[in-house]
């Protein structure tokens, strides 16, 4: 499959217009389902490869049609395949052609759940994308008990019950071990909420050529290593000096979060980014030299309560990047206005976005001279863009409209991390590790993010933002690699993320 076809994510509307543009330029639509189908049957094949038995759930639709054929290949291949029907009255033409011949070669058809408990492996062919009504009754309690089995399943598209675009589960959904995404990929599949429903996930070509995407806008991209690539930090000629790799300013930490000041600066040093400025409390200075002694650490006036109390002596029109939030506190939420004055891209962070929040700047980030990022977690996200409701349904749609109300990229933290910016264009995260889920690792990123952003001056910023979501994802991943998940803590995190670029050779 080509790749720009992998990189791409549609909602259902689309896949829809795309099929049928297919089914009018003359392609089959009995020849897509085989193809389709076939793919999947060869995967399966594949990964089970011991004959063995199988149930398909097949329901009234083309997923049902293409269950069949799955259905009808595992057969001929020698697997002792089953199949059990649910509205069979309602299936569509094709899906009863296929039914037809299954009959002709003698599969036998499930009349209980009981029978479809029995097998090995359970096939689900229920429903594809564009579901949206909720599942009750019969096909609920189908659903429950074959859920309950612990039987593996593998999903056709989608499993049966997740809405493919918002990814949310229609009343009850199957749980797959594995998921065939069949032409391209859905939102539904990198919404948080559908991940446990989904299993592993694998894209299956079945052929849709590119002159069908066309007519298509699509803003929507997985970041994989081959974009990741163009905007990682190069290789250095033989004449570059610091100035040249971009200054960034961290303006972090506090007396309670010392701790967030260093480890937003090794985020940053893993960058790359030629020269650091890290601004702290005073009393944090001496530690941040101790850790950092590359660094450039300004030691600011603090407030009782051990918070920067102000930075009118930082010439912020210095630095290529600046970085606020990590540690700060909402006792420096007044520093906050000035800092957006800066004529330099604003990367805003933890305290950073709650102090936005309590000062209601959102509507004013808009009309800033220089570029914001915002990088929320599904709280601040909240804090932050009170008038998007229910922000988890559709993460992706959720991205997008706080990045036009607020003329900023935004990062939208999760276990598929969205990132949007104000022209309409959407990255997506496909790989990440819950081993991030701990205190410091949203510093760590936030310190890369910055150092990147520092060093990409008039680059497309939401890739750069993407990049850096990327990098500290496969940072993650490789430091789980040799150390476990719980091994990876931010510190040996930090260290990891030159060894990406290793292996990526840069």
């Amino acid at each position: 499959m080509k790749r720009e076809l992998k990189n791409i994510v549609v909602t259902s509307e689309v896949i829809n217009r795309i099929e049928n543009e297919l089914f009018r330029a003359g392609m089959p639509v009995a020849a897509l389902m085989e193809k389709a189908a076939t793919a999947v049957a060869s995967r399966i094949k594949q990964l089970y490869p011991n004959p063995q038995k199988i149930s398909t759930l097949v329901g009234p639709g083309h997923n049902g049609g293409d269950g069949l054929v799955i259905a009808r290949e595992l057969h001929l291949a020698g697997y002792q395949v089953s199949i059990y029907l649910f509205n069979e009255t309602a299936s569509k033409d094709l899906t009863k052609q296929h039914l037809k011949y299954t009959q002709y070669l003698k599969i036998p058809l499930n009349q209980s759940i009981e029978q479809i408990l029995e097998t090995d492996l359970i096939i689900d062919g229920l429903f594809g994308y564009g579901l949206t009504r909720q599942i009750s009754g019969e096909l609920f309690e189908l659903i429950n008990q074959v859920n309950s089995s612990n039987i593996p399943i593998v999903s056709i598209d989608i499993p049966s019950g997740i809405n493919s675009d918002t990814g949310e589960t229609m009343g009850i959904a199957i749980k797959a071990k594995r998921t065939f995404c069949l032409g391209l990929w859905k939102i539904g599949h990198f919404q948080d909420q559908a991940l446990s429903n989904l299993g592993e996930i694998e894209l299956i070509d079945i052929g849709i050529p590119e002159v069908a995407l066309n007519n298509e806008q699509h803003n929507k991209l997985i970041f994989t290593d081959s974009l990741a690539r163009q905007y990682l930090p190069l290789p250095r000629n033989l004449l570059a000096h610091k100035y040249q790799q971009g200054h960034l300013l961290l303006i972090c930490g506090s007396s309670r979060y010392g701790g967030s000041a260093i480890l937003s600066a090794l985020g940053a040093r893993a960058s790359g980014v030629g020269m650091l400025s890290i601004a702290v409390p005073a009393s944090l200075k001496s530690l941040l030299i101790s850790q950092l002694p590359e660094a450039l650490v300004i030691g600011c006036q603090e407030t009782s309560t051990g918070a920067i109390a102000e930075i009118e002596k930082l010439d912020l029109s210095q630095y290529d990047a600046i970085v606020c939030g990590p540690g700060l506190t909402l006792d420096a939420h007044q520093l906050i206005p000035k800092i957006l004055e800066a004529e330099s891209p604003v990367i805003l962070d933890a305290d950073g976005l709650n102090a936005v929040a309590l000062l209601n700047l959102v509507p004013s980030l808009i009309y800033r001279n220089c570029p914001t990022v915002l990088t929320p977690h599904l709280g601040e996200f909240k804090r932050l863009f009170s008038q998007i409701d229910n922000p988890q349904k559709d993460r992706f749609s959720s991205a997008l409209k706080a990045a036009q109300l607020s003329g900023s990229v935004v990062l939208f933290k999760g276990a598929r991390t969205v990132i949007a910016d104000p022209q309409g264009k959407l990255y997506c995260l496909d790989k990440s590790t819950p081993a991030l889920a701990r205190g410091g690792s949203g510093d760590i990123l936030a310190g890369l993010t910055g150092g990147l952003v520092a060093q990409c001056a008039n680059r497309d910023l939401g890739a750069i933002v993407a990049t850096a979501a990327w990098w500290h994802a496969q940072g993650a991943l490789l430091a789980q690699q040799e150390r476990t998940q719980l091994g990876v803590d931010p510190v040996t995190l930090s260290s990891f993320l030159t060894k990406v670029l290793s292996l990526l050779k840069i």
